[in-house]
C-alpha cells in the first residue's frame, strides 16, 4: 500500500512538473512570437545592411548633433516628469493613506483617475487648459516643454501616491515616535526613520514613472512638442514622414536600452517594497495642524493639476464661438471637415471597443498561467531563479515602446505572414502585449495572499494539483480578475502607439482619430476632438470603475497599479 502511495505520489509530481513547465511555455511562446520577434527585427534592421552585418547606419545616426539632441531631450522631460511626480506624490501618499479625514475617499479617486486616463486624453485635456483661450492660456505654456512636463506628472502621480502611500500605512508608528520622544523634530524624525524604510516603494514608483514618462508618445504628439521632440516621436518620424527604417531602428534600440535599465532597477526596486509590506496594518491619525503643508501641497496639487485640466476639457468641449452649446457632441456623427469619407468618432469608439475587448481576451489568456507560476513559492532555488526570468521577461513590453512594438509588427510580422494583417488582428495582439505586464501585475499579489498552508492541507487530503488549483487559488483568481480585466480593457482603449501605425485607414481606433482631429486645421475638428475625449475618457472611467467594484480589499496594491 505505502509502495502504491509512493509511485502515486511521484507520477502527481511528475505531472505537476509537466503542467507548470506548460503554463509557463505557452506564454512565454507569446511573448517570442509577438513581442521578441518584432523588437529583434528592429534591432537587426540596426546592425544589417543589404544582408549583411554593418555598423555603418550607426555611425550615421549616433554621429548627428540632432539624435544626441533626442536623447537628451528624452531623458530631461523623463528626469523632470519623476522628480516632480515624487516630490508632489510623497506628501500626497501621507495625506491619502496615513491621515483620516471627511472625504479621504473621493480624493483618493480623484488621486487615482490620471494613470488609467489614455495618454491622448491627457494631451488633450492640458491643450484644453493651456490654449490661448483655455483658463490658464495667460501662462503662455502651450506647446512647451513645461506643458508636457506637466502632463506627465498629471499622468503618473497616482502611481507614487498609491505604491508610496500603500506601504507608509502598514508601516508600524512606533518607531518615528519613539524618535520623536528621544528629541527628534517631526522632520528629523521622517528624515531617518520613515524615509528610509520608504526607500524601496519611493525608488520602485520613480523607476516606473521615469520609464513611463521616456515614453510617453501620446502625450508629447497630442500637446505639440515644437523643436527636437522624444525618442518615440522621431522614431514615429523617420517611419511614417521620412520611411527611414534603418535610422528608426537605431533610434529604437537606443530607446530600448534606456528602458530596460528603468526596469531592472524597478524589477530590484519591487522586491524591496514586497519584502517591506509584511509588516501589518497600522492605524491612521487625524490630520492636525502638524499636517499642515503636506495637506496644501496635496490639495493643491489635486486641484490645479489633476481636477483643472479635466474641468477645462469638459468645459471647453461644452463651447462653441464663445457661447455654451452641444455643438461639438452633435457633430461626433460625422468624419468632421477636411475629410474625405472615413470613419467618425461613434464608429472609432466601437472600432475601439471590439478591438480593447479581443485584446483583453487575449491579454487574460496568456496572464493567467503567468500570474500562477510568479505567484507560486517554492523553497526551489532553480525555480526561484526561472521565476526572476519570466518576472523580467513580462515586464519587457511595459519598458519597450509600444511605438517600437508597432514598428517592429510591421518589419517582422505584417511583412511575412500579410494574412495575420489582413485579418485585422495586428491590433490587438499588439495592445495584448502592450497590456499584459499590468494585468499580471494585478493577479499576482492576489495569488500571493493565498497562505501556502492550504495548498499543503489539500493535497493532503488527496487534492490533485489540477484540484487544488480549483478550489484553493481559483476563488482568490476570480476575485481579482475583475480589475485585471479593467486594466487591459483601460490600457487597450486608449492605447496609440502600436495602434497608429497598425490600424486600417478604414478601420481605425478613437484615440487615432482624435489625434488626426487635432492635426487638422478649423474650429469643427478641434471641437470633436475635445468631445471625442470627454467621451473616451467617460467610457474609460466607467470600465475602471466597474472594474474595480470586483477587486479584492488590498488586491493590486503592492505595485502600485
Amino acid at each position: 500500500m505505502a509502495q502504491q502511495l509512493q509511485t502515486t505520489t511521484r507520477a502527481t509530481g511528475a505531472l505537476g512538473k509537466i503542467a507548470w513547465t506548460a503554463a509557463a511555455a505557452v506564454p512565454l511562446a507569446f511573448l517570442a512570437i509577438f513581442f521578441v520577434w518584432p523588437v529583434g527585427a528592429i534591432i537587426t534592421r540596426g546592425f544589417v545592411q543589404d544582408g549583411s552585418l554593418s555598423l555603418a547606419i550607426f555611425g550615421e545616426v549616433l554621429g548627428e548633433t540632432r539624435t544626441w539632441r533626442i536623447v537628451a531631450q528624452t531623458l530631461w522631460m523623463a528626469v523632470a516628469g519623476t522628480l516632480g511626480s515624487v516630490i508632489l506624490g510623497i506628501p500626497g501618499a501621507y495625506i491619502l493613506y496615513r491621515c483620516r479625514f471627511p472625504g479621504r475617499g473621493i480624493l483618493r479617486g480623484i488621486a487615482t483617475v490620471p494613470f488609467v486616463l489614455p495618454t491622448v486624453v491627457v494631451g488633450v485635456a492640458f491643450r484644453a487648459l493651456l490654449a490661448d483661450r483655455g483658463p490658464l492660456g495667460f501662462l503662455g505654456l502651450d506647446g512647451t516643454t513645461t506643458a508636457v512636463i506637466l502632463a506627465m506628472i498629471f499622468f503618473n502621480y497616482s502611481i507614487v501616491v498609491r505604491q508610496v502611500g500603500t506601504l507608509w500605512a502598514s508601516l508600524d508608528p512606533r518607531m518615528p515616535e519613539a524618535a520623536r520622544s528621544l528629541g527628534a523634530s517631526p522632520l528629523r524624525a521622517f528624515r531617518t526613520v520613515t524615509l528610509p524604510q520608504l526607500g524601496p516603494a519611493i525608488a520602485s514608483a520613480a523607476s516606473l514613472v521615469f520609464l513611463y514618462c521616456s515614453t510617453a508618445f501620446g502625450i508629447v504628439i497630442t500637446l505639440g512638442q515644437p523643436g527636437y521632440g522624444t525618442l518615440e516621436t522621431e522614431i514615429y518620424l523617420q517611419t511614417r514622414v521620412f520611411l527611414n527604417l534603418p535610422g528608426a531602428a537605431v533610434l529604437s534600440i537606443l530607446q530600448f536600452i534606456i528602458v530596460l535599465i528603468a526596469v531592472v532597477v524597478s524589477n530590484r526596486a519591487r522586491r524591496g517594497t514586497e519584502t517591506s509590506l509584511k509588516l501589518g496594518e497600522a492605524k491612521d491619525a487625524r490630520l492636525g495642524r502638524g499636517d499642515l503643508w503636506p495637506a496644501v501641497v496635496t490639495f493643491v496639487t489635486i486641484a490645479t493639476l489633476i481636477i483643472a485640466p479635466l474641468l477645462a476639457l469638459v468645459l471647453r468641449s461644452l463651447q462653441r464661438g464663445g457661447e455654451w452649446s452641444l455643438a461639438n457632441y452633435a457633430l461626433l456623427t460625422t468624419s468632421g471637415s477636411g475629410f474625405s469619407g472615413g470613419a467618425t468618432v461613434i464608429q472609432a469608439l466601437e472600432h475601439s471597443l471590439k478591438i480593447a475587448l479581443d485584446a483583453t481576451v487575449i491579454a487574460l489568456v496568456i496572464a493567467v498561467p503567468l500570474a500562477l507560476v510568479l505567484s507560486r513559492r517554492t523553497r526551489s532555488r532553480r525555480f526561484q531563479r526561472a521565476q526572476r526570468l519570466i518576472d523580467g521577461a513580462v515586464m519587457l513590453p511595459l519598458g519597450v515602446s509600444a511605438v517600437t512594438v508597432g514598428f517592429g509588427f510591421i518589419v517582422s510580422l505584417q511583412a511575412t505572414v500579410p494574412q495575420l494583417a489582413m485579418s485585422g488582428l495586428l491590433v490587438p495582439l499588439a495592445q495584448a502585449v502592450v497590456a499584459l505586464p499590468l494585468v499580471v501585475r494585478s493577479l499576482v499579489p492576489v495569488l500571493r495572499a493565498i497562505d501556502p498552508r492550504l495548498r499543503e492541507a489539500a493535497a493532503t487530503l488527496g487534492a490533485s494539483p489540477s484540484r487544488i488549483l480549483l478550489t484553493v487559488d481559483g476563488p482568490f483568481l476570480a476575485r481579482g480578475l475583475g480589475l485585471a480585466a479593467g486594466f487591459a480593457f483601460a490600457v487597450s482603449l486608449g492605447e496609440f502607439g502600436a495602434t497608429s501605425f497598425l490600424a486600417r485607414p478604414d478601420y481605425v481606433t478613437l484615440p487615432v482619430l482624435i489625434v488626426r482631429l487635432l492635426s487638422r486645421p478649423g474650429a469643427d475638428n478641434y471641437g470633436m476632438a475635445l468631445a471625442a475625449a470627454v467621451l473616451l475618457a467617460a467610457v474609460t472611467a466607467l470600465v475602471m470603475t466597474v472594474c474595480e467594484k470586483l477587486r479584492p480589499r488590498g488586491a493590486g496594491e503592492v505595485t502600485g497599479w
